[in-house]
Formats: structure tokens, sequence, C-alpha cells
């Protein structure tokens, strides 16, 4: 079952630590954010103007983080009702079929998000329509600002180098949107990590399987200790 993921390695467990923090950390401000919007709104008759845009970054940034740790502790759900009928050594090989497939598209998606984020960040998109053969001259658009969230103080040393000295007035659009390439290449990594251990056998597939009844053992566990 995915909640009993644990690492053989002391880095291992270190990432999956960090990992399970910053989703922590997310999750907790999503709801920090949206409680103290509530309390002003109703409260005080005011509210923070950026609550709702900033609530959606975090959400964004929680949905393709946490993406790649399913695909790691095997969490994303499947319907395995055909696969079990096969012999274990076609099993195997539809489990690798389906991370190759995974891989594929993984990378199609890293891809595409560097060459959504790059413009931003004042970098190069990649040429090639599937895979990247280069790197085409894009654009500048460093200078892009979200809506509402301001920039804070610290992130001021950004300007000379971001923005030809210019100040921002609004939190560029390069860092809430720095979790595209991040999160793609992430879970393009985990895809690989995924694919050669079910190569190895060291793993039947790539989602979870019999969810429920690894629920319910766990559920008559806990009543027998009861």
């Amino acid at each position: 079952m995915s909640a009993k993921y644990e690492s053989n390695s002391v880095l291992g467990r270190v990432v999956n630590e960090l990992e399970e923090t910053a989703i922590a950390i997310l999750l907790g401000l999503m709801t920090l954010i949206t409680f103290v919007n509530v309390v002003l709104r109703y409260g005080f008759n005011t509210g923070l103007i950026w609550g709702l845009e900033a609530t959606s970054f975090l959400f964004a940034w929680l949905v393709l983080f946490g993406v790649s740790y399913a695909v790691k502790v095997t969490a994303h759900l499947g319907v395995d009702a055909v696969i079990t009928l096969f012999s274990a050594p076609v099993r195997k090989a539809l489990a690798l079929f389906a991370g190759a497939v995974c891989i594929f598209y993984a990378a199609l998606i890293m891809k595409g998000a560097w060459d959504y984020w790059a413009p931003f960040a004042g970098l190069d998109a990649t040429s090639g329509r599937w895979f990247p053969t280069g790197f085409a001259n894009s654009r500048d658009q460093a200078w892009y600002e979200v809506v509402d969230i301001p920039i804070p103080e610290w992130l001021r040393f950004i300007e000379p180098i971001m923005n030809e000295g210019e100040s921002y007035e609004k939190l560029p659009r390069f860092i809430p949107y720095a979790i595209l390439p991040f999160g793609a290449a992430l879970l393009l990594f985990r895809f690989v990590q995924a694919t050669i251990r079910i190569a190895r056998g060291e793993s039947a597939g790539l989602i979870v399987s019999h969810e429920a009844e690894d629920a319910i053992a766990d559920v008559q566990h806990m009543n027998r200790e009861d």
C-alpha cells in the first residue's frame, strides 16, 4: 500500500521527508490564507486582495509537486481487474510498456513546460515539435507580473538580473510558474525510477493494487489491537 513507502537509503529517507514536508507546507499555507481571508471578510469587511491568486498558485504547486510524489510511493489509482488475469511475465511486460508510455508522455510535458516557462524567465524555448532540437530565440517576458500578489522586499535583488533594473510592483510570473518545468522534470525522473524498479522485479506496477483490500486489512489489524 502506498502509505507504507519506505526508502532503503538515508538520502532517500531525507528526500522523502523533504517532499512530504513541502506538500504539508503548501497545504497548510492554502488553509491559512483561506481561513484568514474568511475571517477578514465576514468579521472586518475587508480581505487579502491577493489571497485567491496566492491560493491558486499554491494549489498548482501542490498538484504538480504531488503527482510525482504519488508516482514514487505508488499512490495513483488504477484498474487492474484485467491485468490480474495474465501470468506474472505478461503482467511485468505490460507494466514495462506502461512505464515506457509514461516516460514518453512525461518527456513531452517537460518540453512543453520549459517552452512555456522559459520566456518568463528571460530564457529561450526549445526548437522542435516533439523533442528539443536546440534553442529558439524567444521574446524576453521576464517583466510580466502576476495580477495581485505584491513582490516581497527580500526579492528585490532579482530586479537588476531579470528586469533590467526596473522595479516590480507585483511578483514576477517566472517565480510561481517555475513549478511547471520543475514538476515535469521530477515527474519524468520518478517515472524512470518506477520503470527501473519494475524491470528489477522490485515493484509490480505503476499503480496501487488492491487498495481496498489493503485498507480493510489495516482496519482489521487496528481493531484487533483494540
